[in-house]
């Protein structure tokens, strides 16, 4: 048998420190050897909660299935692992210090054969890899990074088009994934608002955020999946703190209306992330007149965020989702509304998320003195189900390089949750680094362009109020 036994103090809240150790997928963000961590069972982490941990270890990788077996709330944990090669027992007790937490640490690793024939040789190695795991648990909850910047090779590939588009693939996302710092940003009272929530990137969104303990607003259309939905996300996170409002965001006076109900409920909204959106294949007008990729896709944010701005105080967050699709296209205020007869679904939702981008860059401007944070996001190339309804040709040629909607969300998680993420604002992000907003320097608009865009989106909500 091989024990370690380490001690730390850090500066954060017991109540923070323990939810965030307790869920024991943050392994992955901080102990030495772990790449990957995944939950196995649902609800918010308990006696009985299972968790998969991927190791990697002098001899090789390995896999620990471990279980929560004790839970004593902000004093102590133990969890079990087993593989094949050993099994671990963990006991991690908690206390408050000095205006922190202090946090005793102790594993016992009993090796099986052939394994146990090297517990000499691997003795000092693993206490090794114990001392370093705690110093990353202390990183961790310091929780002190730096604003975030693209590294010298993604900067390199934002100058040419193939090599940046490669990095929307799902290789893009495991190359991104091997710089990430850990998320240990405590949401429990922050009030986050999202649209499209009902599946793909949304709803990946919306899983990972209520069982972080955020307080969500799920906006979406269908009310016959607002039940399942809530269902759903209680089951798998133990969040209880969830509500969904109903409304088709491709109508203005839909908009109206949630923007004013919103408003008299007086809840600050502290993440507003406008992620509703489809990529429609034929032409067709809302009722209220209005092209309806041009509605959905950009009026609806447009006026949604311009409405709910009282309810956003220092410290808020806008994030925008927009699309790889926005580089192939110049801003161009007159060609945002297209014609029946020249019609191309997948040309006018680039437009509108490219307009999206600029709008961010706008309201990070204007918004700054009022300490409000703009960003937006692109997935890369996710296996969503609009993904496979609008593009299927494109889905059956790349799915062997798809990201999942886990993956494709990460960013806009981060966006989310992550303290350093709000130390930026106006910038675009993929896989937690800022990206160049132009691959092609012909897409780039002029000034004069970025100038008419509002001005036109108010008139095309008069025009909307008007039918």
């Amino acid at each position: 048998m091989i024990e370690l036994h380490e001690k730390i103090d850090v500066s954060r809240p017991l109540s923070e420190v323990f939810r965030y150790v307790a869920d024991f997928r943050s392994a992955a963000e901080w102990d030495d050897s772990a790449f990957a961590a995944s939950k196995c069972t649902p609800g918010a982490p308990g006696v009985g909660s299972g968790f998969r941990v991927s190791c990697s270890l002098p001899l090789g990788s390995l896999t620990l299935d471990y279980t929560l077996t004790h839970l004593e709330p902000e004093r102590a944990l133990e969890l079990v692992g087993h593989s094949r090669l050993m099994s671990v027992h963990d006991t991690i007790h908690f206390s408050e210090h000095a205006g922190g937490t202090h946090i005793d640490y102790r594993a016992r690793f009993t090796l099986r054969a052939p394994l146990d024939r090297l517990e000499g040789r691997l003795r000092e190695g693993l206490q090794r890899m114990g001392q370093r795991s705690i110093e990353g648990l202390r990183e961790a909850l310091e929780d002190n990074f730096p604003a975030p910047e693209a590294a010298p090779d993604t900067r390199r590939a934002d100058r040419w088009l193939l090599p940046g588009l490669a990095h929307f693939s799902r290789w893009g996302y495991r190359r991104g994934k091997r710089r990430w710092k850990p998320m240990s940003a405590d949401l429990r009272g922050r009030h986050v608002l999202i649209t499209g929530a009902s599946s793909g990137i949304g709803l990946a969104t919306a899983e990972a955020l209520a069982a972080r303990g955020a307080q969500l607003t799920l906006v979406i259309r269908n009310e016959n999946k607002a039940r399942d939905l809530l269902r759903h996300l209680e089951r798998e996170t133990g969040n209880r703190n969830l509500h969904v409002e109903l409304a088709d965001l491709s109508l203005i006076s839909e908009v109206d209306r949630l923007s004013a109900l919103l408003q008299e409920k007086q809840r600050p909204v502290d993440v507003l992330i406008n992620n509703a959106g489809a990529l429609f294949d034929r032409h067709e007008n809302t009722p209220e007149g209005i092209e309806r990729s041009l509605a959905l896709l950009l009026l609806s944010p447009w006026h949604l965020t311009e409405s709910l701005l009282p309810l956003l105080q220092p410290g808020s967050r806008v994030l925008n989702v927009v699309s790889g699709g926005m580089y192939t296209q110049r801003l161009r205020v007159d060609r945002l509304e297209m014609s029946p007869d020249r019609f191309d679904g997948s040309v006018a939702y680039a437009r509108a998320k490219r307009a999206l981008m600029v709008l961010t860059e706008q309201w990070a401007q204007d918004w700054a003195t009022r300490g409000i944070v703009v960003n937006a996001m692109h997935p890369g190339w996710a296996d969503t189900p609009g993904i496979r309804a609008a593009l299927p040709g494109f889905h059956r040629l790349t799915r062997p390089i798809l990201r999942s909607p886990a993956e494709g969300a990460d960013t806009l998680i981060w966006l989310a949750a992550a303290t350093e993420a709000g130390k930026v604002s106006g910038q675009l992000f993929l896989d937690r680094e800022p990206r160049t907003t132009h691959l092609r320097e012909t897409t780039r608009e002029n000034p004069r362009e970025r100038e008419q865009l509002q001005p036109a989106l108010q008139a095309w909500l008069q025009r909307a109020r008007g039918a």
